[in-house]
């Protein structure tokens, strides 16, 4: 009923609810009469040429079952939400019922992961135990946007390639979890100056990570790119301080393709992580915050080095 703007629906919904009962009440007690005796104790009405309906009433122990389903959820009424905006008499609601459960179960897990919280993100990489818990985190979570095996989809990033949009850091990432990140792209469509400078600054971006391009509209869209420079870089490599992406890679969160990008340069785009500090707890971010680091594949190593195998 919190949908509703007026007092009036939820008086409504009383009004029908009542009504209903108080029909029903009507129907019983009419029908739990015997009618005026006749001499063959029928009714008079006929079906078919010979069937006769018999002047009976309802069975006793049919009107009192009956009543009694009416007593109970007049009961049920009074204490539970039903009528209209009436929260009842016990006060209950969904809500509260799962904030309750959900209280019960953190406490009841609330001592391992206050044991997590003694370990580092990069212990918990390597914990069999974190990383099962932080799975389970993880497809309560998050895996409605990013997938359940974290490669994400069009507008959700994948989380286990080595292209970010912030600092692959352990700080990071929990920060990113707690409080959520908000991107935004503004739109450039008028301050280019039209639909085909859009275009232009479209090639040249494709051109920036070695893509087939028009050449000459890339090389007029090369100067206009300033407009961007400030925040992808001057050679589109990137700003992770502030979620900026870099556009010389062939990793496209959006689309790639040249309606894709002209799209979000001359409408802009909105895009946000929600933040979950208000559904999880430390450990359980800090558990999370470890899960979605060992989703990254390792890179190779360069040629040289030595790989030592964690103990």
């Amino acid at each position: 009923m919190a949908d509703f703007t007026s007092g009036f629906w939820s008086w409504y919904i009383i009004g029908i609810t009542v009504a209903s009962i108080a029909f029903c009440l009507y129907v019983l007690l009419a029908n739990s009469k015997k009618m005026p005796a006749t001499a063959d104790n029928t009714t008079g009405h006929v079906w078919d040429g010979d069937i006769r309906e018999a002047n009976n009433p309802l069975p006793r122990w049919w009107v009192w079952l009956f009543l009694l389903t009416m007593v109970f959820g007049a009961v049920y009424l009074a204490l539970y939400p039903g009528l209209g905006a009436n929260p009842g008499m016990l006060k209950w609601s969904q809500a509260g019922q799962y904030q309750a459960e959900r209280t019960a179960m953190d406490q009841q897990a609330a001592p391992l992961f206050s044991a997590m919280l003694t370990k580092t993100t990069d212990a918990l990489v390597r914990d069999a135990q974190a990383k099962a818990l932080g799975e389970r985190i993880f497809l309560n979570n998050c895996a409605q946007c990013h997938g359940a095996d974290a490669r994400g989809s069009k507008g959700f990033p994948n989380l286990t390639d080595q292209d970010n949009l912030y600092p692959h850091s352990a700080e990071s990432i929990k920060q990113t979890i707690s409080t959520g990140r908000a991107g935004v792209m503004p739109p450039l469509g008028a301050a280019l100056g039209g639909e085909a400078n859009v275009e232009n600054v479209a090639q040249y971006v494709l051109s920036l990570s070695k893509r087939a391009t028009d050449s000459d509209k890339a090389a007029a869209g090369k100067p206009l790119f300033a407009v961007c420079a400030a925040c992808h870089g001057a050679a589109g490599e990137g700003n992770p301080a502030i979620g900026a992406p870099r556009l010389s890679d062939d990793v496209w969160l959006h689309g790639g393709g040249l309606t894709d990008i002209m799209n979000i340069i001359r409408s802009g785009k909105t895009n946000s992580m929600p933040e979950h500090a208000s559904k999880l707890s430390e450990g359980q971010i800090h558990v999370l915050t470890a899960y979605v680091m060992g989703l990254r594949a390792p890179t190779a190593p360069s040629a040289g080095t030595t790989t030592v195998p964690a103990k």
